[in-house]
């Protein structure tokens, strides 16, 4: 075969894989668009009964929004300035608050009610060390004696028995002596569950205080029958009890890992808050929703998802309103312009490879497009899932290594060289071992772990593609990949086998999949890869 023949049969075949590269790019810009489009839309949701002022009866008030606030640190203190603040913002939308101790400042709270026209469910925190129970207990009982008229309730001790702290004995005596040393109603709070194991607590408090969580329950409720699961949880109760029942906490989150058929999101907690609401208008419910502000500091405890119970965020804006149409997402011009920052970065490509004008450019410019708004998309991830230096360190580090796989292929299908070839390789080797992990950890720390889905959305597919279609090789050593893609396939189906009602869990498996068709070893490599 002569010289010229090789090279037309070259330009031919890369013309052809190229068309496909385009083609490609274009399709998953469409379906990016497409899905964006669902995701940006109003959704109508529905408008419940208020009270004649707007506002609603009670929400659960924490002030530890601000970086490095939690009450997990002792020398923790809130200042009176902010409560005065918090309390000035919430008072437009509620009539009363939950708080959950009186230590670090949270004493306060009742003061700054009383400013405001507002009423307290005032808590007593009641943990493992007697000593510290018994001092916070007179404390919160001093403070209720001092504002009868605005602690509507002293709840003494919050899901005690649920984290088996204390006994129910220990917290009949703390309840007796609340109730001896002051003339507000005492009650004691827990998951509704735990309320129907120890029936007898209800002879020493005035009324009952439930935690109704459909997102938390052993048996996670769709966002289609969480209502339906409050109002036969709160018939069961009715059945059990004497004594008046006040929810004590019920909410949904609106960002986080989806547990089952549990799903949070905006529209989620929205549709879920309007429609309980409809509820206890309809039903007389005495209710107090949780939560007043996201609280950053959760997420050490129970993942991504325990940050963002808020009905506001933390700079203190409504995430939606109780009337009209919810808006799910909020930052339309943040996406745009991400992609336009993406389609330049990639159109500069194409002047400096000097590739002209035709197909290739166009697929190119669909590629960075995509990549621009996947950035974004990924970076609101890792603000929302990373907890700690750790965590911004390898997510971060994951979320940059798939950004140069991206543009390592896209440099590779500008001008084919090795240098990009070892890049991918390097970049799928990375990813996969991350792929694994992150796996594991889904199986032994499921319930607090995010599927990082978004990290590796991008860079998986465009690694599937170029490897199925366009004969990359991108495959490490032959009997490391049988090894890495058999481990990513057993901890994928483990993760499936624990979650089998989570459609997120199908849809890593679906990544994960594709992953293992990039990285499988095969007999023969295109000659392409070689160019």
């Amino acid at each position: 075969m002569s010289e010229f023949m090789q090279i037309s049969q070259v330009k031919a075949l890369s013309t052809k894989l190229n068309w496909r590269f385009s083609l490609f790019n274009i399709v998953l810009l469409i379906g990016l668009i497409i899905w964006l489009w669902q995701e940006t839309k109003p959704v109508s949701v529905i408008q419940p009964q208020l009270s004649a002022d707007g506002k609603l009866q009670c929400v659960s008030y924490s002030p530890y929004y601000h970086p490095g606030q939690t009450p997990l640190n002792q020398n923790s203190f809130i200042e009176p300035a902010q409560i005065d603040h918090d309390l000035a913002v919430l008072s437009k939308q509620f009539n009363c608050v939950r708080v959950y101790s009186v230590s670090q400042g949270l004493g306060y709270v009742p003061e700054a009610a009383s400013k405001l026209g507002m009423q307290v469910y005032l808590g007593a925190w009641i943990g493992w060390v007697g000593v510290n129970n018994d001092k916070e207990l007179d404390l919160a009982i001093s403070i209720a004696n001092k504002y009868p008229k605005t602690v509507k309730a002293l709840i003494v001790g919050n899901e005690v028995l649920l984290r088996g702290e204390q006994s129910e004995a220990a917290m009949q005596g703390y309840l007796l002596k609340a109730q001896q040393l002051t003339e507000v109603p005492v009650t004691y709070a827990d998951v509704w569950e735990f309320w129907r194991k120890h029936p007898k607590l209800e002879s020493n408090v005035d009324f009952v205080t439930v935690h109704v969580l459909p997102y938390w329950e052993d048996d996670p409720q769709p966002i289609s029958q969480a209502n339906q699961h409050v109002l036969n949880v709160m018939s069961l109760l009715k059945e059990t009890f004497q004594k008046p029942i006040l929810i004590g906490e019920t909410g949904w989150p609106s960002i986080g890992r989806q547990r089952q058929v549990s799903e949070p999101s905006l529209i989620n907690q929205a549709t879920y808050l309007r429609g309980f609401l409809q509820l206890a208008h309809d039903n007389g419910w005495q209710y107090n929703l949780i939560e007043a502000i996201d609280q950053p500091w959760k997420r050490d405890l129970e993942g991504t998802v325990g940050g963002y119970w808020g009905i506001y965020d933390t700079a203190l804006t409504p995430k939606f309103a109780f009337a009209g149409d919810i808006q799910p997402r909020n930052d339309v011009g943040m996406i745009v312009l991400a992609g336009l920052l993406g389609f330049a970065l990639f159109l500069g490509l194409v002047f400096y490879f000097q590739l002209g004008l035709g197909y290739v450019t166009l697929g190119l410019s669909a590629a960075g497009t995509v990549f621009g708004i996947s950035v974004w998309l990924q970076t609101q991830y890792l603000l929302s899932a990373c907890r700690n230096i750790l965590e911004w360190t390898t997510l971060g580090g994951l979320a940059l290594a798939g950004w140069v796989m991206v543009i390592g292929l896209v440099l590779w299908v500008c001008q084919t060289n090795k240098r990009y070839l070892l890049i991918l390789k390097t970049c799928a080797l990375i990813l996969v071992c991350a792929a694994i992990s992150a796996t594991v950890l889904l199986i032994v720390d499921g319930r607090y772990r995010d599927f990082p889905i978004s990290l590796f959305a991008l860079p998986v597919l465009q690694l599937s593609f170029a490897s199925i279609f366009l004969g990359l090789d991108i495959k490490p050593q032959r009997v490391l990949a049988h090894v890495l893609c058999v481990a990513l396939v057993v901890t994928t189906l483990c993760s499936i086998y624990l979650e089998a009602h989570n459609i997120t869990a199908y849809y890593w498996l679906v990544l994960c999949g594709l992953f293992v068709v990039a990285l499988w070893p095969k007999h023969q490599t295109s000659t392409h890869s070689s160019l």
